[in-house]
């Protein structure tokens, strides 16, 4: 059933050009002289790229029933990722596309965001940081510690990021997924 754009809020999952698209911002103009317009910026959620849209308030868009659940990731199984839901212990199996950047993060046995729309998952929500092992290391040499210098490590899942010098083998940082930037000790 179609709804009015605004009817439609931050959060709701439309179809946009025949693609599910997560509405971002959506708010009402009233430019001086002219007819409201809705302003929205939807993110979509088969190729994650932004687009901005405006569109007259009477037109009208499918709202998408989406769903939310924490899932335990499990393991890869060649190219599908295996995901668990600790309610009905039914594995799921989600594609590379539907994982996306998000594989870098993926630690058996911790819990994830699946974003699901109309029974068929679309995404993988990360959340604003996570705790990971630091696998590799290189050593500090004396002399290098001057000024804010950084080294690469590599952590549980193959990621490389950069760490200040302190950071050794064996250590858990918090990591921001968004930008693989590291936000210290855990």
């Amino acid at each position: 059933m179609a709804t009015k754009v605004n009817k439609i809020s931050r959060g709701n999952v439309i179809e946009y050009e025949k693609q599910p698209c997560l509405v971002i911002e959506c708010k009402i103009v009233a430019p001086p002289n002219m007819s409201a317009l809705c302003q929205m910026q939807l993110k979509n959620l088969k190729t994650g790229k932004t687009i901005h849209n405006r569109t007259n308030v009477g037109d009208s868009y499918e709202v998408l029933h989406k769903e939310i659940k924490d899932l335990e990731y499990s393991y890869k199984a060649g190219d599908m990722y295996a995901f668990m839901d600790l309610e009905t212990y039914e594995t799921i199996e989600v594609t590379p596309e539907v994982v996306g950047d998000a594989k870098d993060f993926l630690i058996e046995g911790k819990e994830y965001q699946i974003f699901f729309v109309d029974g068929n998952a679309l995404g993988v929500e990360l959340p604003g940081s996570i705790e990971m092992k630091v696998i590799e290391a290189p050593e500090v040499v004396r002399g290098d510690t001057s000024g804010n210098v950084q080294k690469t490590v590599v952590l549980e899942t193959g990621v490389e990021v950069k760490t200040p010098m302190f950071i050794k083998q064996g250590e858990i940082i918090k990591i921001r997924p968004e930008d693989k930037s590291y936000q210290g000790r855990a």
